[in-house]
């Protein structure tokens, strides 16, 4: 069992970031699960990991907002050590045309979806990198890989998050800590409920969406002491999509 190896889940109160929670505490880890505005949500979580004899606590913080991230982690790190894994899922879309895209739409998800890898992996760095062991999990996208029509903000972030993977993985292969990164295709969850799937369906080879548990089985798979010797990939779940 790795009970006593804490793993850092962003975004944990739903979709995809609940069901890797959910995963990575059934494989024996201890699960620290972050939420910003799905309280409710994340006692939900917590209640049914703790039924099945899983150790979790939670945790709240805006992932876009550096020093509110700087605060809460530098506090949890002074108290409970380094993580063990750190799983960047948190974000967010905000769709439309490129002509027709507000400031405010590219600025949220930017902020959400790649700042925070700043916000949320810098204050945990020296910790883990004294540790000299570990793993950080990022979650992009198809969209970061291929580009998507209407989330021309959404691409751009995700694709960040694959180019500051790959960086980040060659900086501490020393150190033991390997830095691998997921990216979804269309997965059955809330992002997806006003997705065009009559004309997104013929595009996926499988023929149909994913599940978040898909997702969820390759994260507790890099976390584990089976996958030290995989850095620096970018591993699609997207049944077949180019």
């Amino acid at each position: 069992m790795n009970t006593e190896k804490k793993v850092l889940i962003t975004g944990a109160s739903r979709g995809i970031g609940r069901a890797i929670a959910i995963a990575v505490s059934g494989a024996g880890y201890h699960v620290t699960a972050h939420y910003n505005k799905g309280k409710e949500e994340a006692e939900t979580l917590q209640k049914e990991i703790l039924q099945k004899g899983g150790k979790i606590e939670l945790i709240q913080f805006d992932v876009s907002n550096r020093d509110e991230c700087q605060e809460k982690l530098d506090k949890w790190s002074e108290e409970n050590g380094a993580f063990w894994g750190i799983i960047s899922n948190a974000g967010i879309s905000a769709d439309d045309s490129f002509p027709g895209m507000s400031g405010e739409y590219w600025d949220k998800v930017l902020r959400t979806d790649l700042d925070s890898f700043y916000n949320v992996l810098h204050p945990l760095m020296m910790p883990i990198c004294r540790k000299k062991q570990g793993r950080i999990i990022t979650i992009s996208s198809v969209s970061g890989l291929m580009g998507n029509r209407g989330q021309v903000n959404y691409s751009a972030a995700k694709a960040g998050i694959i180019g500051a993977t790959k960086a980040l993985a060659v900086e501490l292969a020393s150190r033991s800590i390997t830095v691998n990164c997921i990216a979804p295709g269309i997965i059955e969850t809330e992002m997806i409920r006003d997705a065009p799937m009559d004309i997104i369906l013929p595009s996926i080879p499988i023929g149909r969406t994913g599940k978040p548990e898909e997702v969820a089985a390759l994260a507790v798979f890099l976390l584990s002491e089976e996958a030290s010797y995989i850095t620096r990939q970018v591993i699609s779940v997207n049944g077949g999509m180019l």
